[in-house]
């Protein structure tokens, strides 16, 4: 299994824990957008942490969106997760080009600066929850701390990091989110916070050898850890052309008509994937009665 989530419990089931390799998912993605350097990160960053929380939902058809609107020159980013762990991304702007900030790092939170974090969570309800928080950094990692904590009410410490090669590909990615209990022990909290603060970077602890699951016992150190998940992750799109078909009837018999006038085949490309789908005059008008049927 080249990249998976782990789930664990640990400190007598006072704190929950995911964990994830994702170097193959977050370099696919790269392939598939032809993202730069600083974009591949931001959105490695952000397909890493919708994996775990897509796995953490329990329906076979549960769904999780997250989005970043924001006003740096990355322009935004969208992620869209699955219960089984795959899960496919896409950035608005993915040839933005930054110089290193000040720690010679990308420069995520530039590229991202000020918005708005989305969580969209659809389980089967009649509408989808929707968290909202505003960026604190624009480095994900910690907004996603923080939309914890205002939104879920969960103490959670994220970490999150996406290392890149001198030609670009992609190193090192992955990532852990640790989560407390309501009832966790003030003695077990501050154990943690110090285990967290003595840690090197993810992608420090990638190249150091370390694996999702001793990355856990380093966070855990000094607690009882107990997995019970592993659950293979991967960069999956579902788009499909009875999905476009779909889409395209929903915009109305008015373009669609406006379409079929202009007597030429349109091209829609899926965001996610970058397949091309083509449709002739005839499917047009083939669809534009299925429009007049709804």
């Amino acid at each position: 299994m080249s990249d998976y989530i782990v789930h664990a419990v640990g400190a007598g089931k006072q704190v929950r824990i995911f964990a994830a390799s994702t170097r193959d998912l977050v370099e696919q993605a790269r392939q598939i957008q032809n993202t730069s350097p600083v974009a591949t990160a931001a959105l490695g960053r952000l397909l890493t942490a919708g994996a775990m929380m897509g796995s953490m939902m329990k329906g076979e058809k549960d769904l999780l969106t997250l989005q970043i609107q924001c006003s740096g020159p990355i322009g935004g980013l969208t992620v869209t997760a699955k219960s089984d762990g795959t899960v496919k991304g896409y950035v608005n702007n993915p040839d933005v080009m930054l110089p290193p900030n000040s720690k010679g790092k990308l420069d995520v939170g530039r590229a991202l600066d000020l918005g708005v974090l989305s969580v969209i969570k659809d389980i089967g309800m009649k509408e989808p929850y929707v968290g909202q928080t505003q960026l604190v950094s624009g480095e994900i990692a910690e907004d996603l701390t923080y939309y914890y904590a205002t939104s879920e009410q969960i103490n959670s410490s994220v970490a999150l990091g996406v290392l890149m090669e001198k030609n670009n590909t992609v190193k090192q990615a992955g990532g852990f989110i640790l989560q407390l209990m309501p009832f966790t022990e003030e003695s077990v909290i501050n154990r943690l916070e110090e285990n967290v603060k003595k840690l090197p970077s993810v992608t420090t602890m990638f190249e150091q050898g370390e694996t999702p699951e001793s990355m856990i016992h380093r966070v855990l150190d000094g607690f009882d850890v107990e997995f019970f998940d592993k659950i293979p992750t991967g960069f999956v799109c579902d788009c499909s052309r009875e999905r476009v078909e779909k889409a395209i009837i929903s915009i109305g018999r008015k373009e669609i008509q406006e379409m079929i006038d202009d007597k030429q085949p349109i091209e829609v490309n899926c965001h996610f994937c970058g397949k091309q789908y083509v449709f002739g005059v005839n499917e047009l008008q083939h669809l534009l009665k299925k429009a007049d049927r709804h």
